[in-house]
């Protein structure tokens, strides 16, 4: 039993340290619109503690048990014995993919194509010509028609790029004459960025560089990772690790920027808390997690520019306001850095929404797996924004860019969404 529960059994001081109180009941967006014990942390921890001591299981039954978790760890957050459920959570589907392996979907996306980054391109390249069969709802949003209902009725989907990130940018970003060059940073840019929001890429890129930082860009890093993690797959999901960490750590930079939460929370704590199996690898996955910081993070706190470098094109009286990313908000503990940016911002008005930390729903391939539960998860997020009035609703996630755009267009909202980054002129 033990060799089989050999990830869990890692965090078996985690698992034990749940007191069973039921508290994370009341703040489980999976239960609060399912209200299945199962599938709230306690029950998950429960099932834990008796697969650590003994108790005779299904893989079917677990798989499934496992994957009704968002990992966003709202949780942890308000649990009393501060338990880490996300952690117990990726364990025990690391577990179940090192018995019975990926499901065939998984199996492709990831290692057949995230694991190659060149053929992953290429299909990218071809679906972006097939989107063009899909329904455009509006500017560049598509819907998914009945026929593919299977994938999620109703669902609006970003196009993807026409010209990739790494199509878009250089190498290497220099300051524009005139200014001097203060610190030089490497730029990861994470899937959705490069594939999915380009502009993001390159409004990150200009508004550094007009701050005195010199940018480098490399071209052969890939997928953080996360994707991979998040689905139990660790084996991979070190291969990728250790890719971008060679790629990055030849770099003479100070530090390597983001402007993707999910990326960020991988590179900073899933390495090391999951894949550093040898003393080597911890060594360089700290090394490398010293030098990683949040877009938001890295302006407010290290950059430091001045007033007047937070200009925008947004129109004068413009209402904003922001979702707290779950990896920004409770992985990396990055709240008020976002928002000093936004209030930053001469003519726009900040206005809280109530709960920002609620979880969006997206949960990565919890949206996929579970669609129709994500969408009732989103709802609570989309009744806060519509109470707000704001016109433009923010994050710092692309992959809860792509949950808030679905859901805003399929209630009719009017709130256009954006990232942090593209605030900024």
């Amino acid at each position: 039993m033990e060799e089989r529960l050999s990830n869990l059994k890692k965090f078996e001081d985690e698992v034990y340290r749940c007191m069973k109180c039921g508290f994370c009941m009341y703040f489980c967006p999976v239960y609060r619109e399912t209200y299945q014990e199962p599938y709230v942390a306690r029950g998950r921890n429960v099932l834990a503690m008796d697969l650590l001591e003994g108790e005779s299981f299904d893989w079917r039954h677990l798989e499934k048990r496992y994957s009704m978790c968002l990992t966003c760890n709202r949780c942890a957050q308000f649990c009393p014995a501060k338990v880490d459920v996300a952690t117990i959570t990726l364990a025990a589907r690391a577990d179940i993919v090192q018995e019975k392996g990926l499901p065939l979907w998984k199996k492709v996306l990831y290692r057949g194509l995230i694991n190659r980054r060149g053929l992953f391109g290429r299909v990218l390249k071809g679906a972006s010509r097939f989107q063009r069969l899909l329904p455009r709802t509006q500017g560049k949003i598509r819907h998914l028609p009945t026929f593919l209902s299977g994938l999620g009725k109703g669902r609006q989907i970003p196009e993807i790029a026409e010209r990739f990130l790494r199509e878009r940018l250089p190498e290497v970003s220099s300051p524009p004459e005139g200014v001097e060059r203060r610190m030089r940073v490497a730029y990861f840019a994470g899937c959705g960025t490069d594939y999915i929001f380009p502009e993001v890429g390159v409004k990150l890129v200009d508004f550094l560089t007009r701050q005195g930082v010199e940018v480098v860009f490399p071209k052969d890093q890939g997928c953080c990772g996360m994707p991979v993690m998040g689905s139990g797959d660790f084996a991979l999901a070190r291969e990728l690790a250790d890719r971008n960490v060679a790629i990055f750590e030849k770099l003479d930079v100070d530090y390597i920027v983001t402007a993707c939460a999910t990326c960020g929370s991988a590179m900073k704590e899933g390495y090391l808390t999951f894949l550093a199996d040898t003393e080597e690898r911890r060594r360089r996955y700290e090394e490398f997690a010293k030098r990683v910081k949040d877009f938001n993070e890295f302006v407010i706190d290290i950059l430091k520019p001045p007033p007047e470098a937070f200009s925008t094109e947004l129109p004068e009286g413009t209402k904003v306001t922001y979702h707290d990313p779950c990896h920004l908000v409770r992985y990396q503990k990055i709240t008020a850095q976002p928002r000093a940016i936004i209030k930053a911002l001469q003519g726009v008005e900040f206005v809280e929404m109530a709960e920002p930390d609620r979880c969006c729903g997206m949960g990565g391939a919890f949206n996929i797996e579970h669609y129709e539960l994500s969408k009732q998860i989103a709802q609570r997020k989309m009744d806060a924004i519509a109470d707000t009035r704001a016109d433009v609703v923010v994050t710092a996630c692309p992959g809860c860019m792509i949950q808030l755009i679905d859901q805003t267009i399929q209630r009719g909202m009017p709130q256009r969404v954006m990232h942090v980054v593209e605030l900024l002129k």
